[in-house]
């Protein structure tokens, strides 16, 4: 597929994704609970128990709940689509929408649309947090999911493969910049950034656009964070490239906290002083290579069963709402 048609699947894509959002909107909400009772009773003992190591980890709120200020909180029933605001943040109103409208309408929420990259200082539905351990107010939502979670299918083998890196980015940032300061014209790297409003001193830098299938045709794809997390890292993981990338600082439904370097991808330096170095040496080690692949894939395919991906959201959701001292019969 080349770029151009590419472009037109992905706005395919996104334009079916609101249609089902408005199309769900208008059904009534007690339809969506009894679906959610359906979804939580279908799940066998094992997936049961396999999910709530997910939820736990997604929702790390203190067991004993807290004395919250619930005054300002959003009420489930009247959390609506914004129409007229300038900043809708739509695609993560249609993802929080759908389970939290399988909850009482007297339930109350906090929430941050966007890349959240601090802890917020309530309980919060976030898309993006920082990577720690212990207790978090960020709880955790597939948001975004249109963007973040789109995976591609790649018919070409890790060997078959250009022997470079290659990266279209937005470059915004000083540490995306020293990237391509640094490795714009290596002999590896077929790097560049896709905005051109910034970095009018290298106009050299600007790049045209890169497919998906295009960038899959090199070994190594460039995942570097931007605000928050590579937003390209979930379909690098499901191809047969690797993702190269420093240690991921921050984390989403993707559990990005959780990959191992050298496992789920090759870790580079956060200086990014050691990127030839590795990019040689998994060149001439490919059978490493490959087995970071089978493992990269092994943990993309938990994101791939839809039932259990939205039984792990009512239970998450659940879970925050007992955890603030709300209570609720059943579901």
């Amino acid at each position: 597929m080349d770029d151009s048609l590419f472009k037109i699947w992905k706005g395919g894509r996104k334009a079916l994704f609101y249609a089902r959002g408005f199309g769900e909107y208008l059904l009534p909400d007690p339809c969506w609970r009894r679906n959610a009772m359906r979804q939580l009773s279908s799940l066998t003992p094992g997936e049961a128990e396999r999910i709530q190591e997910r939820v736990a980890y997604y929702n790390r709120l203190p067991a004993t709940g807290g004395d919250y200020d619930m005054a300002h909180w959003t009420r489930i029933g009247d959390f609506r689509y914004p129409f007229g605001e300038k900043e809708k943040f739509s695609t993560y109103f249609f993802d929080l929408y759908r389970t939290a409208r399988c909850f009482p309408p007297g339930l109350r929420m906090a929430y941050r649309f966007g890349d959240v990259t601090e802890e917020p200082d309530e309980p919060a539905f976030v898309k993006s947090r920082p990577v720690k351990n212990g207790h978090s107010n960020s709880v955790l939502l597939k948001l975004n999911q249109i963007r973040h979670f789109s995976f591609w299918k790649d018919r070409l083998a890790f060997r078959e493969k250009k022997d470079m890196l290659v990266g279209r980015n937005i470059v915004r940032q000083p540490h995306r910049r020293l990237f391509l300061e640094m490795y714009e014209k290596h002999p590896l790297c077929d790097i560049g950034q896709v905005n051109d409003d910034t970095n009018r001193e290298h106009p050299e830098w600007i790049k045209g656009y890169l497919s998906v299938p295009r960038q899959l045709e090199y070994k190594f794809v460039c995942c570097i964070e931007g605000n928050d997390v590579a937003t390209n890292l979930k379909w690098v993981m499901a191809s047969n490239s690797l993702a190269v990338m420093p240690r991921p600082r921050f984390e989403t439904w993707f559990m990005e906290g959780t990959l191992v370097p050298g496992r789920h991808y090759v870790e580079i330096n956060d200086d990014y002083s050691d990127l030839p170095e590795k990019l040689a040496y998994y060149i001439r080690h490919p059978e490493e290579a490959e087995r970071i692949i089978a493992h990269a894939h092994e943990h993309v395919r938990q994101f791939r069963d839809k039932r259990i991906e939205e039984a792990i959201a009512l239970r998450v959701m659940e879970t925050y709402f007992l955890r603030t001292g709300q209570t609720m019969e059943g579901i």
